[in-house]
Parts: structure tokens; C-alpha cells; sequence
């Protein structure tokens, strides 16, 4: 097996580093995070760094990079408190990947592609439509990471949409029907495939 100790890491040439090290930690979630200004400007972006942080109450939370540059999402849903998480599914992967780019506050990505912005329900921020999982958030509280400048946003979710299809009979929902992506590394995308569920379990005795 190659070795890399911590020190080699740290030498690596920059773009060899950051894929070596963003995909060591296995496939992640795969998600566009809708928002919208209170300019009225819609943002949406892709982030691989959404996890459950508990049920009761329902909370998620992500991971924003260092804001010493601008960060549309951060600052849309720290103005309005309002946001959508939309899983990536197989049909937009090259578009919900575009929106890594690094755009103008003034400029909608709904705007340069193809995902199209959907509201319902009278909430605030843009759902992308055609998800087959959506859902409605509520800004609750931040963490800065001090080690690396990074800040966890936490958030209630407010409303979950979920394809019918989707939704089994004891309630997990079978984000392989939806052909949900996930993310290895920065750029690569996989369309997992359910392949068994086990029981809660216990102690042998």
C-alpha cells in the first residue's frame, strides 16, 4: 500500500492533496442548497458535506468553507434564516456540478443552467425542481471550526417532500428508487444501489 504520513501530506502539491484528502473519507452525500437573497436573487450550490444531527427535533447540518471570501449561501440564509436541501439526483449531475463555480452574488446559477428554481408552500428559498427528495429549512445555530476556519451550520428542517415511491413502509426512504448521488471526493459521482437493511441489533448472548 502507498503511505503518506502527515508530513508528506503536507508537502503534496496543492490540487494532488486536496483529492487525495477529500476522498480518503469515503462516498458523502451529494446535495444542491437553494437560497435566495433578500435582493430577490436565487442561489443554489452543491455541497458534499450535509449529515444528520438528530430526529427529535429534526436537525441537519453542513459545513461551510473559510467566508473570508464571499459565500452566497451563507450569507443568503444568515439574512433570511430560510434554505432547501435537495439531494443530487442522476439526471442533473453535470448541472448541480456547475454550480461550484464561483458566481457573482447578482448572478442566479438557475440562470446559467439548466436546474430549474420550484416554491411551494410559501417558503422563502427555491427547492430545485424535479428532486426527487426536497426539503425546507430553518437556520438554528452555527459552530466555527477553529482548526481550519470552517464554520457547521445547523438547521430544523421545516417541511420534507418525498417522492411517493420513495418511502417504505416503516418510513426509510430508498434513495436508490430516486437514483440519488453521492460524492467521492470533490468531482466524482456514483449512483449507490441498495443492497440490504439490517435489523436494529443487540448483544449475542
Amino acid at each position: 500500500m502507498t503511505h503518506f504520513s502527515d508530513t508528506d501530506i503536507d508537502e503534496l502539491e496543492h490540487i494532488y492533496k486536496i483529492n487525495l484528502i477529500n476522498s480518503c473519507s469515503g462516498f458523502k452525500s451529494a446535495n444542491l442548497i437553494g437560497t435566495r437573497s433578500t435582493d430577490g436573487i436565487d442561489n443554489v450550490a452543491v455541497f458534499s458535506s450535509v449529515t444528520h444531527l438528530g430526529s427529535s427535533p429534526a436537525l441537519l447540518g453542513f459545513f461551510l468553507r473559510p467566508t473570508t471570501v464571499l459565500r452566497n449561501t451563507y450569507s443568503n440564509l444568515k439574512e433570511t434564516g430560510a434554505y432547501t436541501i435537495n439531494p443530487i439526483h442522476h439526471g442533473i449531475l453535470e448541472e448541480a456540478h456547475h454550480t461550484s463555480a464561483k458566481y457573482d452574488a447578482s448572478i442566479s446559477e438557475f440562470d446559467v443552467t439548466n436546474l430549474k428554481a420550484e416554491y411551494k408552500n410559501n417558503f422563502e428559498a427555491p427547492f430545485v425542481a424535479g428532486c426527487p427528495l426536497q426539503l425546507a429549512m430553518e437556520f438554528v445555530e452555527e459552530y466555527p471550526i477553529k482548526a481550519n476556519n470552517t464554520i457547521l451550520v445547523v438547521g430544523k428542517i421545516k417541511a420534507l417532500f418525498v417522492k411517493d415511491d420513495l418511502i417504505e413502509s416503516d418510513g426509510f426512504i430508498n434513495l436508490s428508487k430516486g437514483n440519488i448521488a453521492s460524492i467521492n471526493g470533490l468531482d466524482g459521482y456514483a449512483i449507490p444501489e441498495l443492497k440490504a437493511r439490517f435489523g436494529y441489533q443487540r448483544p449475542k448472548s
